[in-house]
């Protein structure tokens, strides 16, 4: 299916086409819908069910996913994979392809992020926090720390690793890591992007922590949000 190419008539199943050559019209054809970015954004991390894609994307309708997911197939944006026995399910995965979205999107939500109309307060899923803590992270002014660091988001497990100025993220469980963050996502979002200390957000109910406590805040001071000029 990557190799596959893609043709006009291909596109015009999925939308009304532009018609326009150039390869910013074309990026919007093939995914500019409401939707499918964000269903992109839930894969980055790995394979996803059916139902755990809509269930982190509140407002998404079943019938609206399916076609959604049927046109980013088509497109060769992901793929359907059935997992082996005994799970017997089917999931879907980003194409190499569609994980080539990953620093367009990223580019997006730091620009976004800047904006005085930028709601705090909505709903995030537990992907959405985990990548925005790669989007955002700032490591210039602690190059060379590089803790292993673990998440339970919303119940989730993740495991993630300071590596060549990325933070490298995986769903895996966070036993042993140096320093483990749990909490809800939105709240840890308050944590991560507020200005209060870390052992304030603790006493607040914010956010749970176990494992070294200085490591973790040195962790939390390496994000911030863009503030928002407009020259």
């Amino acid at each position: 299916m990557e190799s596959q190419k893609i043709t006009t008539g291909d596109l015009s199943q999925m939308r009304r086409w532009y018609r326009d050559a150039c390869g910013t019209a074309l990026a919007m054809d093939l995914v500019g819908e409401r939707w499918t970015l964000l269903i992109v954004r839930e894969l980055l991390l790995g394979p996803r069910r059916f139902g755990e894609v809509r269930n982190a994307l509140e407002g998404l309708s079943a019938n609206i996913l399916t076609q959604r997911l049927e046109g980013m197939e088509r497109a060769g944006i992901l793929r359907r994979r059935a997992l082996p026995s005994p799970v017997n399910a089917q999931v879907y995965e980003l194409t190499k392809w569609g994980r080539a979205l990953e620093e367009p999107i990223f580019a997006l939500s730091r620009w976004a992020a800047g904006s005085p109309a930028h709601d705090v307060t909505l709903p995030l899923s537990n992907t959405a926090f985990m990548l925005s803590l790669r989007t955002m992270m700032d490591n210039r002014t602690d190059p060379d720390f590089a803790p292993d660091l673990g998440f339970r988001i919303g119940g989730e497990p993740f495991r993630a690793q300071i590596a060549n100025g990325r933070l490298d993220i995986e769903r895996r469980d966070p036993e042993g890591a140096e320093v483990v963050f749990a909490g809800e996502p939105l709240k840890l979002a308050w944590t991560f992007y507020g200005p209060i200390p870390l052992a304030e957000s603790i006493r607040e109910g914010r956010v749970a922590v176990t494992g070294d406590l200085g490591t973790g805040q040195r962790f939390v001071d390496m994000f911030g949000l863009p503030r928002f000029e407009n020259d």
